[in-house]
């Protein structure tokens, strides 16, 4: 097709999807969006549709693995219906006498969502319950590689939906072959672009002059202390550094940890199938992982076995090995062990006490993921409350698997979601969980109340008793 003819293709969607917003929107009843969002999380999560999801995401896209992925697709569809299940996105959803103003939700209209190939299923997923919850019709541009994935999850979606006799084009999907042209048409044609995947997405979302919340690169650096119960902590990062092949932007991709608990963690992290890989071995991995500058597809998102065999580690580390750990101290662009590595390889820093960790990780922030998270294992809360204070981040993860509990966790209050708002520090204009207040907008009605206009001595009179007047 001609750039015209993708161009159209794409406005074509986007007016289907209007009309078919305009007609939800004008029959809108809370118990209708609540169906039609109940009807997308069970497409996605009954669980013979669940496992073929898995099980196409990964043959098409060659990252993760079958298991991780049902699991994903199961607790974080849950999860988000759980956040969802009392929220109220019709209709009248507060009144406040004392302030005369009555709060009334309305629907963005036709979202476009961008999504990334590491989370085919689940991040589409996820959008498309917010949006229907909120009462929009919803254009999904997966990457080239989710495309399968996304088209086999749009045909869940709209079975269900038709059991409701909701229109199909609710929930669409630009046309295969996916391309660049056509993502961008899409982003200038809708209402409100959601973006999750690569930061050139996310910088062509944020400039292309419809309304977009897009979210920052992720970095994860954890503190381990010597006041942390190692075992557990060794337990837990292993779980989360191999849950999918380390495809999470929440995965760990450093371990800060203190001198005192160094040697003692490492063997822990041993027990629990973590190698480590002593810094003068450091250059033949690095060799490897990036032999032409950009990350070995052999390498990302792999299991255990193929990633080490592309590695070169085959017999050189035990054989039970499920991530490895590679010792460092360079921090930067000259040193890409610093950076996202989206694969079970965990850079592995030494700090002299707390306070060098936090300034290591702080580097690492500086120079990717800031905004994004940190973790930390300790006993000591104040030190977590210290990085939260002083640390570029959104979140710190206390004492638990930083993949399992960045995006929403049945045991931790945030919630549940797969795209997570850097603020400022990751040039994102959001800086929670994506989550369906973002679907949503509200009309105010403002009544008139009696006056409260105070003296301005009232507001002036700690001032002045301190500067004068």
């Amino acid at each position: 097709m001609t750039l015209d003819a993708d161009q159209a293709a794409v406005d074509q969607i986007v007016a289907r999807a209007r009309a078919a917003q305009a007609i939800y929107e004008a029959g809108a009843t809370q118990a209708c969006y609540d169906r039609a969002a109940l009807a997308a999380g069970w497409a996605i999560m009954e669980p013979g549709r669940n496992r073929a999801l898995a099980e196409l995401a990964v043959e098409t896209t060659g990252l993760g693995n079958v298991a991780d992925k049902i699991t994903k697709n199961h607790r974080k569809t849950l999860g988000l219906l759980r956040d969802i299940q009392h929220a109220k996105t019709c209709g009248v959803i507060s009144e406040d006498r004392e302030t005369g103003l009555t709060e009334i939700a309305r629907p963005v209209g036709v979202v476009g969502a961008v999504v990334p190939s590491t989370n085919p299923a689940a991040t589409p997923a996820n959008n498309i319950i917010n949006a229907l919850k909120g009462g929009n019709a919803i254009v999904v541009a997966p990457s080239p590689k989710g495309v399968a994935a996304c088209a086999m999850l749009l045909g869940y979606i709209h079975t269900e939906l038709d059991k409701l006799g909701l229109d199909r084009d609710l929930v669409q999907m630009i046309p295969s072959p996916g391309s660049k042209a056509k993502t961008q048409r899409l982003m200038e044609a809708v209402d409100r672009v959601i973006c999750t995947g690569s930061q050139n997405n996310v910088a062509r979302a944020q400039s292309c002059g419809t309304p977009a919340v897009a979210v920052g690169a992720g970095n994860v650096t954890v503190i381990v202390d010597e006041t942390a119960d190692l075992a557990a902590a060794a337990a837990k990062i292993t779980a989360s550094k191999c849950f999918d092949n380390a495809t999470s932007c929440s995965s760990e991709n450093a371990a800060v940890v203190v001198d005192a608990v160094y040697d003692a963690f490492v063997a822990a992290m041993a027990v629990e199938g973590g190698a480590l890989v002593t810094a003068d071995a450091a250059p033949g991995i690095i060799a490897k992982l990036w032999p032409d500058g950009h990350l070995n597809r052999a390498v990302i998102a792999q299991d255990a076995d193929k990633m080490m065999t592309a590695l070169g580690l085959d017999g050189k580390v035990p054989a039970e090995t499920r991530f490895i750990a590679v010792e460092t101290d360079g921090i930067g662009p000259d040193h890409p062990l610093s950076g996202e590595k989206l694969s079970r390889v965990l850079a592995l820093y030494r700090a002299s006490d707390f306070a060098a960790a936090k300034a290591t990780t702080a580097r690492i922030l500086a120079y990717q993921g800031a905004g994004h998270s940190v973790g930390i294992h300790t006993a000591e809360d104040a030190r977590a409350v210290e990085l939260g204070r002083d640390l570029p981040t959104c979140r710190v993860i206390v004492n638990q698997p930083h993949t399992f509990a960045t995006g929403g966790s049945f045991n931790n209050g945030m919630p549940f979601s797969l795209s997570m708002g850097c603020g400022s520090w990751g040039g994102n204009s959001i800086d929670t969980n994506l989550n369906w207040r973002h679907f949503i907008q509200t009309a105010k009605v403002i009544r008139e109340i009696p006056a409260r206009e105070p003296a301005v001595k009232d507001i002036f009179a700690d001032y002045w008793a301190e500067t004068g007047q």
